[in-house]
């Protein structure tokens, strides 16, 4: 079996063309080839795939084998992936997913290859019960929320068809996200887990952003997660519209449109390597 490893702003995935590939149980397939010491090394799986009204469809598992519906970082790939390898040559292609329909926007290089790619990432959702969280306010922001005895913390809840926690403060880089990521995303107010965003911000357009990732841990970057946290910014009158996010990894530009209430996410896509199992 052939596989691509690529990494959007350093959240990297291992890639499979699923119109020459089959797997058949994928979040095995992600467990044991995701893992940095014994596998291919990966915050996950990205399956491309035949889609019946889209251009392409995509299914992504993370490192611990869980479907994820999103990921802003992995469509990007996915579009440097079928462009480059001619399987489209179209520079606008939609991708479904099961956060619904993205429109992808492809910028090419000198080299004529992918070098970034804007995704449309669709209206946030704001509803605590669609992102879901148990609650009861019908939208969660800077609501203070006791996780532990001894670990509280105002969040902000946002859905980019996956839910996330954003939480703003001051030195992300003493956290010890291990300890505090974990809690957090399993809490009981968060029937299906959440990822959580450490955000401090620097100015009305920059902020710098540390993700615990559901199902797979901190990772360098996390497009849904930076898209949600400029939202929460926007809500809590910390950031403009318009804002870089500083990750790990490198730098995403997010626009929160207040035309269309739609998110638009931009960053780099790159190949890594090409390999074989």
């Amino acid at each position: 079996m052939k596989f691509t490893k690529m990494h959007g702003t350093g959240n990297d995935y291992i890639y499979i063309n699923g119109f020459v590939e089959q797997i058949d149980n994928p979040a095995e397939f992600a467990i044991r080839y995701s893992d940095r010491h014994k596998g291919i090394g990966s915050d996950g799986l990205v399956l491309i795939l035949p889609s019946a009204y889209c251009d392409f469809r995509m299914r992504m598992f993370n490192a611990d084998g869980s479907e994820s519906e999103m990921c802003g970082n992995a469509s990007r790939c996915i579009g440097k992936f079928v462009y480059d390898k001619g399987l489209t040559s179209k520079t606008e292609i939609t991708l479904e997913t099961l956060a619904g329909t993205k429109k992808l926007k492809l910028f090419l290089g000198e080299d004529k290859l992918v070098e970034r790619v804007t995704v449309d990432m669709g209206e946030p959702i704001l509803d605590s019960s669609r992102i879901p969280t148990t609650l009861k306010k019908s939208n969660i922001v800077n609501e203070s929320v006791m996780f532990s005895p001894n670990l509280n913390y105002k969040i902000t809840c946002v859905s980019m068809g996956n839910p996330h926690a954003v939480i703003f403060t001051k030195d992300i880089h003493k956290l010890n996200l291990p300890k505090i990521g974990p809690v957090i995303e399993n809490a009981d107010i968060f029937p299906r887990r959440a990822n959580v965003e450490f955000i401090e911000v620097k100015s009305p357009d920059t902020m710098k952003m540390r993700v615990w990732e559901r199902g797979s841990g901190e990772t360098m970057a996390c497009g849904t997660g930076a898209c949600a946290s400029v939202v929460a910014g926007v809500l809590n009158g910390l950031c403009s519209r318009k804002t870089t996010v500083e990750l790990l990894g490198g730098e995403l530009i997010i626009e929160w449109n207040a035309f269309d209430n739609h998110v638009y996410l931009t960053g780099n896509a790159i190949t890594v390597f090409e390999g074989e199992i």
